[in-house]
């Protein structure tokens, strides 16, 4: 099961940035047209972004101190306490910045420059915060494979 559940974070994370990137295009090419799906989708890619939170947080509150402790005891334990800790700091910029988008993705993006800028930067920042995201998480299980292969070899 804590398989399905780690899984299921990664794929939401993943689903997350392919909206985001979806989204930036859409706003890149904004006209009267495509207003209603930039809202939707912009909802779209808060929601992935708090479902991946969610079942990341119950995974890492339930399970990932027994990969804490392979992972620290083993040749990379950067992999939790730089890795790791980031993912856990930077996490609550991604769920600030997915929330507010479905504000600021509200206005006319079609018709209103300034909102159009705000809405670029702020999925622009959450495609490439979630893509470094998704590599600290790579890295961590690289980690917990690494050490379990060291106390195998």
């Amino acid at each position: 099961m804590t398989e399905i559940i780690l899984m299921a974070h990664v794929l939401f994370g993943m689903l997350c940035i392919v909206a985001g990137v979806w989204l930036f295009v859409d706003v890149l090419h904004a006209n009267e047209a495509n207003q209603g799906r930039i809202r939707r989708v912009s909802i779209a890619v808060a929601a992935l972004m708090w479902l991946a939170y969610l079942v990341g947080g119950y995974w890492y509150l339930t399970y990932y101190y027994v990969d804490k402790a392979i992972i620290l005891k083993g040749p990379w334990p950067f992999a939790h306490s730089f890795f790791m800790e980031m993912k856990e700091h930077v996490a609550i910029m991604l769920l600030l910045l997915a929330t507010y988008l479905p504000i600021a993705a509200a206005s006319n993006t079609a018709v209103n420059k300034g909102a159009r800028k705000v809405v670029l930067w702020v999925v622009g920042f959450i495609v490439l915060i979630g893509i470094a995201i998704d590599g600290a998480g790579a890295i961590i299980g690289i980690g917990a494979k690494v050490a379990l292969m060291a106390t195998k070899g």
